[in-house]
C-alpha cells in the first residue's frame, strides 16, 4: 500500500491519501489538492509528490 500525507506537501492538512500504486496516490492527490486546496498539480509538483509516497 502506498501512502501520502498532505501535510508532507506542505500544507496545513491531516488527509491521508492510500492507495495500490503510484499512479493512483498521484491522481487522487492531484483530485484532493484541486477540491480542497484550490492547486493544480503541475507535472513538475507530481515529480516532487512522488519523492513524498511512502510504502506501508
Amino acid at each position: 500500500m502506498k501512502t501520502l500525507h498532505c501535510a508532507d506537501a506542505g500544507f496545513d492538512c491531516k488527509a491521508v491519501i492510500q492507495a495500490d500504486t503510484e499512479e493512483e496516490v498521484l491522481n487522487q492527490a492531484a483530485e484532493h489538492a484541486k477540491t480542497v486546496h484550490n492547486v493544480s498539480v503541475t507535472p513538475e509538483m507530481a515529480e516532487q509528490i512522488k519523492t513524498l509516497i511512502k510504502e506501508v
